[in-house]
Parts: structure tokens; C-alpha cells; sequence
């Protein structure tokens, strides 16, 4: 049976994964930043299941590939423990909790025409995530910043994401500028000659760099096409699946870039949805905890009832599980190489920036007076000096909220 300490990093049971992730489906509130916090201060604090430098390869890889990075990481931790197993697991147990709450909200939505209010609870709630976000970044830097070299990336990585450059762009520049040292050293060495120049081939990733640029190329494209009227598609499980899958397939960065997605297919092609049901469904994706994504859940269910709910739900997934399972084998093979190695490096570098700004932008939001500042602080300073357990925060938080807003 696993202890608090987990059960090293020999074995882990499907049932303490299962437990695990479960757990976290469902006090994961905040966006992905807070879950893959959380999930640093649960694998690799808590139970020790993960090393800090585990921990941030997988982060980096889970940043580079399109869909969900929180849930991403999730099945990269089960895949890890667990193999094929854990993957399913660990992945199908994140994202439960969160669908089935949905599923409930969508239901509710559907017979009364609007949300519950959860104003109190997540007003007292957001400043805790922002505390575990910070704690996260404070401790995963020790081991992402192992140079000057890594530390300058890094800022350089801060000022690409303050100036509004796509997060892809930024961990491809990150990974980049973390490699040219280590080319250059070795064309310093010794001239290039057939055979190198094709092992240099080999360990460059060109062909992952050619899939990216492929589907960067399309999500603009898809982006950019024009809002046209027409009339109503026929509603049906499969395009409805279809629809979905593609989404999950091609979707690279935050919540508004899955708003831009959906409105396009759903809103403006399909018209399976207004302008209404679809801010509804984001903002209920939004403040339910698990994966933002789950506001396919809430689509799937307003459009097509329980069975739209699980189409949606498999469709927007099911490519994560997919590349995580393809990129999974990849990682141990990437630190073995100098160049792959050093680029994981720089974007891991990047990966942390990222997360350092998106606690900045979510602490603007959510410290909005006195009473939530010191729910961070006291937060923080517990987080940093103990090892309290998150969910206890969260409840606590969660009560405060109650009382502050009766």
C-alpha cells in the first residue's frame, strides 16, 4: 500500500496512481500552471516519485506537443511509472472528476438556462493557486537554471512572453539558443565530414521542427478564416468527434486560443452553438477544477446530451494520449544526446519562464485586495516552510470564501 511518501521510484501501483489523480482531477483549480504545480509539489515533493530534472524533461516535452499541457503531464507521469497502464490511468483519472462536474453544470444548464454562482468560493481559492504556482517556480528553478547561460535564456524567454510572442515560439527559441553552444564546440573540434554531418542529421530534430511548423501553419490558417453566415450543419456524434479530435490535434497555447478554435467550428461553420452558450461554456471550463479543456464536456452535452458529453470529451483528449505515448520512449534518449539534451535544457528554461509569467498575469487578477494577499502569503509561507498538503489549503480557502461572500 503507499505510504505519504509514496513507494519510490522502483513501483508505483495503479491504484496509487489512480488515488493520486483523482485527488488532483478534483482540487485542480486555476489552469495549467497551477496543475502542473500542484503536481510538482505532489510527485516530486510529497511522494518522490519524480525527480526535479524527470519532472522538468517531461514539462518541456509536454510544452512542445499540441493539446493540454497540465493533462499531458499527467499521462507522461502515469506513462513513466507505469508504463502503457499508467498512462491510461493516470491521464483518465485527471481528467474524470473534472467531466463528470461539468457533465453536472452542463445538465443543470441545459433545464434552467444559466450557471450556478461560485463567486465566494473561487474569489478565496485563486489566491492559494497563485501561492502553489509560486512555490512550484521557486523550487523547480534550482534545477531548470543550472547556468548563467540557462538564467539569460530565460530572461530572454520573459521578455519574448511579455511582448506577446506565441509560447511555442519562445520554448523553440529557448531550446535553440540553449543548443548553439554545443554546435559550435563540436564543429570547433573537428571538421564535419559525411558520416558526422549525418549523425548531426539524426540528432537534430528536423522532422518534429517540420511537424510543428506544419501545424502552426495550420492553426493560422484556421484562425484567419473569415466569420461566414450560413445555415446550420446537421448535428451528428461523429462530426461532433471528428470536430474535436481535430481541435486537440492542432491546438498549441492558452484558454483563448481554444475560444478562437471553438468559435470557429461551433459558433460561425457549424452553428451548433450562440455567442452565449459558448462564453458559458468557457467560463464554466474556466472555474471548475482539471482541464480547462473540459469545456468540450460542456459543448458536447448542450448539443448533443449525455452521449455529445463523452464523444467531446474522448475527441479533445485522445491526441494527448496519443503523442504522449509516441514522445514518452523519446525523453531518456533526448538527455543522452549533447544537442538534444541542451536544447531540452533551454526549454525547460523556457517552460519555467513560462510559468513565472503566467503567475504574474494570474496574481494581476486574482490579489485584487487585502484579504486575498494574505490568503497568498500565508499560503506561500506554509507551502515554503512546511509540508502542508495543498488540498487542506484549498479547503480552507474554499470556506473563507463561503463565509467572506454569505
Amino acid at each position: 500500500m503507499a505510504t505519504e511518501q509514496g513507494q519510490g521510484t522502483d513501483h508505483v501501483s495503479l491504484a496509487a496512481l489512480a488515488a493520486a489523480f483523482l485527488k488532483l482531477g478534483t482540487i485542480a483549480f486555476g489552469g495549467p500552471a497551477a496543475h502542473i504545480a500542484m503536481m510538482e509539489q505532489e510527485f516530486v515533493r510529497r511522494r518522490h516519485w519524480l525527480t526535479e530534472q524527470e519532472f522538468l524533461d517531461r514539462l518541456g516535452a509536454a510544452n512542445l506537443i499540441p493539446g493540454p499541457s497540465s493533462t499531458e503531464m499527467a499521462i507522461f507521469i502515469g506513462y513513466t511509472k507505469r508504463g502503457w497502464p499508467g498512462l491510461i490511468v493516470a491521464g483518465c483519472c485527471f481528467i474524470i472528476p473534472a467531466a463528470i462536474m461539468v457533465c453536472a453544470i452542463a445538465a443543470a444548464y441545459v433545464r434552467y438556462g444559466s450557471l450556478p454562482q461560485a463567486g465566494g468560493i473561487l474569489y478565496a481559492i485563486k489566491p492559494v493557486v497563485i501561492a502553489v504556482v509560486l512555490q512550484a517556480f521557486w523550487k523547480l528553478k534550482q534545477t531548470a537554471i543550472k547556468t548563467r547561460a540557462l538564467g539569460a535564456i530565460g530572461l530572454v524567454a520573459v521578455i519574448l512572453l511579455l511582448l506577446g510572442v506565441d509560447n511555442l515560439l519562445v520554448l523553440l527559441v529557448a531550446g535553440t539558443l540553449a543548443a548553439l553552444p554545443v554546435l559550435y564546440s563540436r564543429h570547433k573540434r573537428r571538421p564535419v565530414t559525411a558520416s558526422a554531418s549525418t549523425l548531426l542529421t539524426l540528432q537534430k530534430p528536423k522532422g518534429i521542427a517540420a511537424l510543428l511548423s506544419s501545424i502552426k501553419a495550420r492553426t493560422t490558417a484556421i484562425l484567419l478564416v473569415p466569420a461566414t453566415a450560413g445555415a446550420a450543419v446537421p448535428f451528428g456524434l461523429w462530426r461532433l468527434f471528428l470536430t474535436f479530435l481535430k481541435i486537440g490535434s492542432v491546438l498549441f497555447g492558452s484558454g483563448y486560443v481554444l475560444l478562437a478554435f471553438l468559435r470557429s467550428d461551433f459558433v460561425t461553420r457549424l452553428h451548433w452553438l450562440t455567442e452565449k452558450q459558448l462564453l458559458d461554456a468557457v467560463a464554466v471550463g474556466q472555474v471548475t477544477p482539471g482541464p480547462v479543456f473540459t469545456t468540450a464536456t460542456f459543448i458536447g452535452y448542450v448539443v448533443g446530451g449525455l452521449p455529445g458529453a463523452v464523444v467531446a470529451t474522448v475527441a479533445i483528449f485522445l491526441p494527448g494520449f496519443l503523442l504522449v505515448a509516441a514522445s514518452g520512449p523519446l525523453i531518456p534518449r533526448i538527455r543522452r544526446s549533447p544537442i538534444a539534451g541542451a536544447v531540452l535544457d533551454g526549454v525547460n528554461a523556457g517552460s519555467l519562464a513560462l510559468m513565472g509569467v503566467v503567475a504574474w498575469q494570474l496574481g494581476r487578477a486574482a490579489l485584487v485586495d487585502p484579504v486575498t494577499i494574505v490568503i497568498a502569503c500565508v499560503s506561500a509561507v506554509l507551502l515554503l516552510a512546511t509540508r502542508v498538503n495543498v488540498v487542506w489549503l484549498i479547503a480552507a480557502a474554499a470556506i473563507l470564501g463561503v463565509v467572506h461572500g454569505a
